[in-house]
């Protein structure tokens, strides 16, 4: 079928998961490498926000890409302020917020579990919710993220499930209820706060417990 394509360009989009170092390594795209064995002239573009110099060699390395022309940027981004907070009642610091704030918000919790208790009880305290994770059906999650997406719920709860094509410009907040896996987890889902360039906001909430 892709030999009958007239292809001009192929793109890779989040190509950090070609490599096992990455943060959502996904086995199925080490077999894109193929596409240079049929299309061993047409040029390659591989697009990531997370990639670790080791991530980059793995990319490099499994696309067959020759002298590739590296782009980068820092992943600090001026309108975005990055906090820390240390507090045993997380919840109560999450009210603090969503008062302080307007606009639209995503809440990350490391379960599933904590994910639909926390949405419980953010809606049982009057804040419009709807809650995202991995094991929900696929029109559960598609009615989760369309409810958010029109802002009919501003808020959403999700585990890191909700995260591959996440583009949405206005989202104020980012809360990580619970500590981050990885350095690139975070810097990936941080960076969905704030892409209109406008004032936004990320917050880790931590305790000794966590740690």
């Amino acid at each position: 079928k892709l030999k009958q394509i007239d292809i001009q360009l192929i793109t890779i989009d989040e190509a950090h998961c070609i490599s096992e170092w990455g943060h959502d390594f996904r086995p199925s795209y080490l077999q894109i490498h193929v596409l240079r064995d049929l299309f061993p002239s047409i040029p390659i573009i591989a697009l990531t926000a997370s990639a670790t110099k080791k991530v980059l060699a793995d990319i490099i390395s499994n696309l067959n890409l020759e002298k590739p022309s590296i782009f980068k940027k820092s992943f600090y981004r001026k309108n975005l302020a990055y906090q820390i907070f240390d507090t045993e009642d997380k919840l109560f610091k999450v009210e603090q917020i969503l008062k302080k704030t307007k606009g639209v918000k995503i809440i990350y919790t490391n379960t599933r579990r904590k994910t639909v208790e926390l949405s419980n009880e953010l809606n049982s305290l009057g804040y419009r919710n709807s809650h995202y994770h991995g094991g929900m059906l696929y029109d559960d999650k598609l009615m989760a993220y369309e409810n958010w997406l029109s802002e009919k719920t501003p808020i959403i709860v999700a585990t890191n499930a909700f995260g591959m094509g996440i583009d949405k410009e206005n989202v104020r907040v980012v809360i990580h209820y619970d500590l981050p896996k990885s350095i690139e987890n975070y810097m990936q889902e941080a960076g969905r706060a704030g892409r209109d360039g406008k004032k936004a906001f990320s917050v880790v909430l931590k305790n000794k417990t966590d740690i």
